[in-house]
C-alpha cells in the first residue's frame, strides 16, 4: 500500500487516532474518552492504545506520527506545556514518549495550526498560500500559513489570536476570545435573563440557568428566539474585528472559521463579514478575501495532524505536498 501516516487528536473529551495514506485520505480511525481528570500517564497509555489500533502491520510502512494536541506547546521541542483542559499536563515530553515507544518519527503541533495546513492541504484552502484559520469553540485560536510556510514564532506560539486585547464599554480591556467563545455567548446569555429578559433558552434547559451552554444558545437562535439571536451577533461582530487587525497584518487570501460555534451557520458569519467591511481599513483587504467556513468539520484536527507528519512539523512549503498527492 506504500507509505502511511498515523494522526492523533489529543483532545479535552476525545482521544482520536486514524491513519492516512500519503494523499491524505482517511484509512482508518478510532476514538476514546480521554478521561483527562484521570492524569497524565493513564491518558497516555489510552494514546498509545489507540496509535496501536491504526499501526498497519509492518512498522517500516509508516512515515510517522502526527498529534494534534491543546496548547501551549512548544512545536520544536514536543513538550505540552500547560493546556487548561488537560489537567496535570505541565511540562510534559510528549513527542519524546511516543517516539521511545513507537520507534518513529513523532511531530506535535497546535491544533490551531495543524487545522490551518489541513484547510490548506485538502479543505476550504485548498491552492491558497496565504491562509488563516480561526476556531471558535470553548476558546479561540488560530493558525496562519504565510505564503506557504506555517508561521510559529521563535517558541512555535505564534497566532494566539482569541487573544488581541479589545476594549469594551468604553473602559474594560477584554480580549476576542473572552467575549466571543463559547463560554462568553453562554455567560452573556445568563447574564441577559437573570436580569428577566425572555428566552426560549429557559425552556430548552427547563429553567435550570446552570445549563446554559454556546450549544443551546445556538439551538434557541435557529428557532428565532431574540436573545439567542443577538448574543450570537454580538460574538460575530467581535470575531469580524478581531479579523480586522489580521487582516492589516497579514493581508490572506482566505480566512477559514471553524470550531463548534460556527455551526451557527449565518447568524454568526453574517455580522462577522459586515464588521470587516466597516471597520477594514481599505477595501483593497477585501476584494478578493474569502471568509469561508470550515470544511473539514470535526475530522480537521487528524488531517492537520497527518498533514504535520507530511510537511515534516510544518517546516516544509505546502507546495511540497504537490508530490505526495
Amino acid at each position: 500500500m506504500g507509505k502511511q501516516i498515523i494522526a492523533v487528536d489529543l483532545g479535552g473529551t476525545q482521544i482520536r487516532t486514524a491513519r492516512y495514506d500519503l494523499e491524505l485520505n482517511q484509512l482508518q480511525r478510532e476514538n476514546t474518552l480521554t478521561q483527562a481528570a484521570a492524569g497524565v500517564q493513564p491518558t497516555i497509555d489510552r494514546m498509545k492504545a489507540y496509535i496501536r489500533k491504526v499501526l498497519p502491520a509492518g512498522d517500516e510502512d509508516v512515515l510517522g506520527i502526527g498529534i494534534s494536541s491543546p496548547g501551549p506547546l512548544n512545536p520544536f521541542s514536543g513538550v505540552i506545556v500547560a493546556p487548561p483542559n488537560l489537567p496535570g499536563w505541565l511540562n510534559v515530553p510528549l513527542r519524546e514518549i511516543i517516539a521511545a515507544e513507537f520507534k518513529l518519527p513523532v511531530y506535535i503541533g497546535n491544533d490551531a495550526n495543524v487545522a490551518a495546513l489541513a484547510e490548506a492541504s485538502k479543505g476550504a484552502a485548498q491552492g491558497c498560500r496565504h491562509v488563516i484559520y480561526i476556531t471558535v469553540s470553548t476558546g479561540i485560536g488560530a493558525g496562519i500559513i504565510c505564503d506557504g510556510k506555517l508561521l510559529l514564532g521563535r517558541d512555535g506560539l505564534a497566532a494566539e489570536f482569541g487573544h488581541i486585547p479589545i476594549i469594551v464599554d468604553d473602559k474594560t480591556v477584554s480580549s476576542v476570545e473572552l467575549e466571543a467563545a463559547g463560554p462568553a455567548i453562554a455567560r452573556r446569555t445568563f447574564g441577559a435573563i437573570k436580569s428577566g429578559a425572555s428566552s426560549l433558552v429557559s425552556d430548552l434547559v427547563k429553567g435550570d440557568l446552570s445549563r446554559i451552554d454556546a450549544k443551546v444558545v445556538g439551538l434557541a437562535a435557529a428557532n428565532g428566539d431574540q436573545l439567542a439571536i443577538d448574543v450570537i451577533a454580538y460574538a460575530g461582530r467581535i470575531i469580524g474585528l478581531g479579523i480586522v487587525s489580521i487582516l492589516h497584518l497579514f493581508n490572506p487570501e482566505v480566512i477559514v472559521v471553524g470550531g463548534g460555534v460556527t455551526k451557527t451557520g449565518d447568524l454568526l458569519f453574517a455580522p462577522m463579514r459586515k464588521a470587516v467591511r466597516e471597520r477594514v481599513m481599505d477595501k483593497a483587504y477585501i476584494d478578493n478575501l474569502r471568509i469561508e467556513p470550515s470544511a473539514l468539520g470535526d475530522d480537521v484536527a487528524l488531517v492537520g495532524a497527518a498533514a504535520l507528519v507530511a510537511t515534516n512539523g510544518g517546516n516544509m512549503d505546502i507546495s511540497e505536498l504537490d508530490r505526495l498527492f
